[in-house]
């Protein structure tokens, strides 16, 4: 027989029948939710971390190989062929991710999570098998990682089930727990790809099915593999569950069409439109920076240091690498954080540390950089393009052998800047390094969690949906911004409209600040306090 728990009977319960979130939920109020039911809520939320987990692995395990596969299955193809092939995932999940949050929204939210799942699989799958076709084997790579961006539209569903699931005391931990599993993904991906490495180019071939197992394919097999876990687990384990802002269960969104029909009518005529395009531009703003530093920094420091490629990207490698881990850690602290300042104090205090670090990266002093005279054949920059990036971390880690010519340093003097922007000092770098690796965990954690509790009670799924759209299209714009303004008119400009998008974001946020509540708080249901 079920027993009712009320919150005051689970502050009594002996402490190993509560993990962190009973804790954290016995201290929520007055709410009244059957133990078995607050298990499987979580459980539920638990399964979608872990799709966040999975998601991160499959599209950071074979950042690095690429490259080097592609140039082994097509001749044909060159570095802008590559970066049209990493352009892809991000267009993919743009295009999906309204499609699969809508779908989320009319339908029980296994099926699109099943879907996109499988459709991650198979995408793979199809990975693993363009080299044998005999031509265009470049445009079957394309496809395959295109599909797996599709597939990956699912965190659109991924956080409004979270938002649909949670209390509003229980969303910013939880919010902050899936970024934290995204951020861990994207960490372990690469290290995954290296222990990849030690079957070699050649591997092995199963005969019967045409598949090579090697070292380019076994990290997309190894991904399609923890697919089939994730949707095991979905079908298995995965129970939806709904909680008002209070945390009393609801009925599932999909499951009273009617009634819940009624409610939807209502919550959007009052959903506060200008609170939610405001933080969908906050929302994109913040990974387009984040996009911009990231392609920026072997370039910059090649430039700037004289430093050669290879110690550009294994240097950048480190940083990035320890900014990951910097990053799960502000996500763990801005859930207790938040309960003492808010959600709106975080995302413009992050906002602000950005800016500072951007402002610190910009030229000072007189001392020049120093110039590369060697002409560069075709007229073309090819330290500036974040696709020869990932083609040249590839050829470094793996130690290949180069070219017989000697490598040039310094800034081009085909660059005209480099012959008069001043040198950016190695300490302003690395300053902006751990400033940003502050500020950009805190701000894209509490533009979700603002955003799930400005749209309240009504299914979130398309909303979800057009803010990853918009953090996609942030991801696919950054690198075509930078590499053309950072190449024509140097760091100065290029940080300096950052600077000045960054001082625009905080403008609009001092306007709209008000109007980030909670859609609870803002119709008077509950008083407004830091959840």
């Amino acid at each position: 027989m079920a027993v009712a728990v009320m919150e005051p009977v689970l502050e009594g319960l002996e402490e190993p029948l509560l993990g962190p979130e009973d804790e954290h939920r016995s201290r929520s109020g007055d709410v009244m939710e059957t133990l078995q039911h607050y298990k499987s809520r979580w459980r539920a939320i638990r399964i979608m971390y872990l799709t966040m987990f999975f998601s991160s692995v499959g599209f950071s395990i074979v950042i690095m190989s690429i490259w080097p596969y592609l140039q082994k299955i097509d001749k044909t193809a060159d570095e802008s062929f590559l970066g049209w092939i990493i352009a892809s995932y991000s267009i993919g999940q743009m295009i999906a991710s309204p499609f699969f949050g809508a779908w989320s929204n009319y339908r029980p939210r296994r099926e699109p999570l099943i879907v996109s799942t499988a459709i991650s699989v198979a995408a793979n799958c199809l990975y693993s098998y363009v080299h044998l076709p005999t031509s265009h084997n470049k445009y079957y790579m394309l496809a395959a990682r295109a599909l797996v961006g599709f597939g990956a539209g699912n965190v659109a569903v991924v956080r409004s089930y979270i938002a649909g699931a949670t209390s509003l005391a229980e969303r910013t931990g939880a919010m902050a727990n899936t970024s934290a599993c995204q951020a861990v993904g994207f960490i372990l991906g690469p290290v995954f790809q290296t222990l990849f490495t030690l079957i070699g180019e050649n591997g092995f071939t199963w005969k019967t099915i045409h598949l090579q197992v090697n070292m380019y394919t076994a990290p997309v097999l190894f991904g399609a593999l923890l697919g089939i876990i994730n949707i095991v687990l979905i079908v298995a384990v995965f129970r939806e569950h709904r909680v008002d802002d209070l945390g009393w269960p609801q009925n599932s969104i999909n499951c009273e069409a009617k009634e819940n029909d009624e409610v939807d009518q209502e919550t959007q005529a009052n959903i506060d439109h200008v609170a939610v395009v405001s933080t969908n531009f906050l929302f994109f703003v913040i990974l387009f920076v984040f996009a911009v530093f990231e392609t920026i920094a072997t370039p910059l420091t090649m430039d700037m240091y004289s430093w050669t490629r290879k110690k550009a990207v294994f240097v950048n490698g480190i940083i990035l690498g320890a900014l990951g881990i910097e990053s799960v850690i502000v996500f763990v602290a801005v859930n207790s954080l938040s309960k003492r300042t808010g959600e709106r104090a975080i995302l413009y205090g992050g906002l602000v540390i950005i800016l500072v670090g951007f402002f610190i990266l910009l030229p000072w002093g007189k001392q020049l950089p120093n110039i590369q005279w060697e002409d560069v054949k075709n007229n073309s920059i090819p330290r500036t393009t974040f696709s020869e990036t990932l083609a040249l971390f590839w050829t470094l880690q793996t130690q290949l052998p180069s070219n017989n010519t000697v490598e040039t340093t310094g800034c081009p003097i085909t660059q005209t800047w480099c012959l008069h922007t001043p040198v950016i000092h190695l300490g302003q770098y690395i300053t902006t390094d751990i400033l940003i690796g502050l500020g950009y965990p805190a701000c894209s954690v509490m533009s979700y969690t603002l955003y799930s509790k400005i749209l309240g009670p009504k299914p979130q799924g398309i909303y979800m949906g057009w803010l990853t759209a918009c953090g996609s299209a942030a991801r696919i714009l950054g690198p075509v911004f930078v590499s053309q303004l950072y190449t024509h008119l140097g760091p100065r400009w290029a940080f300096s409209f950052i600077c000045g998008i960054i001082v625009l974001s905080l403008l609009l946020l001092e306007v709209v600040y008000k109007r980030l509540v909670a859609f609870s708080v803002r119709h008077e249901r509950l008083q407004e306090q830091h959840f």
